[in-house]
């Protein structure tokens, strides 16, 4: 009897402290929120139309390759952009249909704004203010004339957005596009048939651009350029500088040399950064060689004609 008394004592004092605290319910801590999730950089990167100069002149293709830089703002100004240091430092970004990175990109908060840079065809670089780049001198390929195009662009204080960050890339260097036609003493027959070349002459196509503006610098001497024959059209890549008119163009019809002479033009002509420059010539025999006619160009709407001797 002595064992069931104890037994029941230690059962009352159990009860009496699970019912401790005069009947009230513990508080339950709300659940922990989730954090945001960052927000994602989408981008869309476009070729300016004013002019084409891609090997297919519709702008990215599939697996085009871009590098992007992302400069945030500080204290609601503007930031500089740096070799290092900034929110994305060259991030590749590459296209097929979308542009998708190396690495996700993230905005800093939902409020930051940023600039972003851009420039293609991506590379290396190792110096964002003298990101060296060779135009090819040999384009009679449409491998060799695609690689000398150089575009950049940049969007200034694009705020936090779920929506594509838009980049308009402008072409940095020139284009020129050559059209022969037959004049007196040919046919368009016996011209089609001939041995036609054309040469481009005295022209730098070694350079350098700022990644920060687009700005381009010459570097190296001169040389000719060898433009890609498309049906009865030449085209090439130039980098912007002004040359020697007395020259510029030679043309090559069976294995005779025509070179464009000064006239009464001005000395000198310049390829200018963006444009795409159109010279129509008009192919002619005469008692002295062949004369040369050169049409307005497509964006000064200025007669350039001259004749090649």
């Amino acid at each position: 009897m002595k064992t069931n008394f104890l037994l029941l004592a230690f059962l009352a004092i159990g009860l009496g402290s699970c019912s401790s605290g005069g009947g009230q319910e513990e508080d339950i801590l709300p659940p922990t929120p989730e954090p945001d999730k960052p927000l994602l950089v989408k981008l869309n990167c476009k070729v300016d139309a004013a002019v084409t100069s891609r090997a297919t002149d519709y702008g990215f293709e599939k697996n085009d390759a871009v590098g992007i830089y992302m400069v945030d703002y500080r204290d609601g100004a503007a930031g500089t952009l740096q070799p290092t240091g900034n929110h994305a430092d060259n991030l590749r970004f590459v296209y097929d249909s979308t542009w998708t990175p190396d690495t996700p990109l993230y905005w800093t908060d939902d409020n930051t704004k940023a600039d972003f840079y851009l420039y293609y065809p991506y590379a290396v670089v190792t110096d964002i203010h003298a990101h060296a780049i060779g135009i090819p001198t040999d384009q009679s390929t449409e491998a060799a004339y695609k690689q000398g195009d150089f575009l950049w662009g940049k969007t200034a204080g694009a705020s936090p957005t779920e929506q594509a960050v838009n980049i308009t890339a402008h072409h940095v260097f020139s284009a020129a596009v050559i059209h022969v036609k037959a004049g007196n003493g040919f046919t368009e027959e016996a011209l089609a048939a001939a041995n036609v070349s054309v040469r481009l002459n005295g022209l730098r196509q070694q350079t350098t651009v700022d990644l920060a503006d687009g700005s381009v610098s010459l570097k190296g001497e001169a040389s000719s350029v060898t433009p890609l024959k498309e049906n009865d059209s030449w085209k090439a890549i130039i980098a912007p500088q002004t040359a020697q008119r007395e020259g510029l163009v030679s043309i090559t019809v069976d294995g005779k040399e025509y070179r464009l002479t000064q006239g009464d033009n001005t000395p000198e002509f310049t390829f200018e950064a963006g444009k795409r420059h159109t010279f129509t010539i008009t192919v002619s025999k005469t008692n002295s060689g062949v004369n040369v006619d050169i049409g307005g160009w497509e964006d000064d709407g200025v007669d350039h004609g001259g004749v090649a001797e």
